[in-house]
């Protein structure tokens, strides 16, 4: 579980987050949504140290990481898995060497216990004997899927994905919700999306929190999104005419 209580974050006298209070929870896919500008993706950078806050605090299992130390962070962080937008790869590395990054990075394992972790991971997200590609080589969609297997190669206790389906096409957009909630739900980890797509949201959304002008405005699930009084969530939600099909 990840908590985020009273988080004020500003730039210069912009005032993006104010007073955002949300919990994260452990086994769930949990979005964060909102329209460009709200602050939705500040709110994720704060969460994992990327920003530091102004005031408030954020704790990883009961675990304040606001006040950590930098070994203390840099501990926590062995614990959480990042899939960037765009999946970014190392272009210069082959897709094996792309995934046993981390590895190299933390552990002290034997390399044949990290290729022994890369084949597992690569298998778990579908994908075979591609250890030698380099990134020009792959779709959109291997891409992600490798970026996804370098993120959980730590076996990570939280996992932040970054408009995971950016660049995607619809049904590719459908396989990497599907795995990114297949991984969440198997291996019990805290996931937390930062997302516009409502197809995500309406597939995977275990638990929605809406952010508009910085604030935490609606929260709620992808069951009860679509009845909801609130008219700045209702504006975003059905803003599209494919959406807004689903009113009537």
């Amino acid at each position: 579980m990840i908590e985020a209580r009273n988080i004020n974050k500003t730039f210069g006298e912009h005032h993006v987050l104010k007073d955002v209070s949300c919990i994260f929870e452990k086994g769930k896919t949990n979005l964060i949504i909102g329209q460009s500008g709200s602050g939705k993706t500040v709110l994720m950078k704060c969460l994992v140290g990327l920003f530091e806050v102004d005031s408030g605090m954020v704790s990883y299992d009961d675990r304040n990481f606001t006040t950590m130390n930098f070994e203390q962070r840099k501990t926590l962080r062995q614990e959480i898995g990042m899939l960037f937008q765009g999946g970014a790869l190392f272009d210069s590395m082959n897709v094996e060497e792309n995934v046993m990054f981390p590895l190299n990075m933390f552990t002290s394992q034997t390399v044949a216990e990290k290729l022994e972790r890369v084949n597992f991971v690569l298998n778990r997200v579908n994908l075979e004997n591609v250890n030698y590609l380099m990134p020009s080589e792959l779709s959109g969609g291997m891409r992600k899927r490798v970026a996804i297997a370098r993120a959980i190669a730590m076996k990570p206790q939280y996992l932040f994905c970054d408009e995971p389906n950016s660049g995607l096409d619809p049904h590719t957009s459908g396989v990497i919700d599907h795995l990114i909630r297949e991984i969440t739900e198997e291996y019990d980890i805290t996931t937390i999306v930062n997302t516009h797509d409502m197809n995500s949201v309406l597939s995977i959304g275990d638990s929605v929190a809406y952010i508009y002008e910085g604030k935490l405005w609606w929260k709620g699930n992808k069951e009860t999104i679509l009845h909801t009084d609130n008219p700045e969530l209702n504006e975003f939600v059905f803003g599209t005419e494919l959406t807004s099909r689903l009113k009537k």
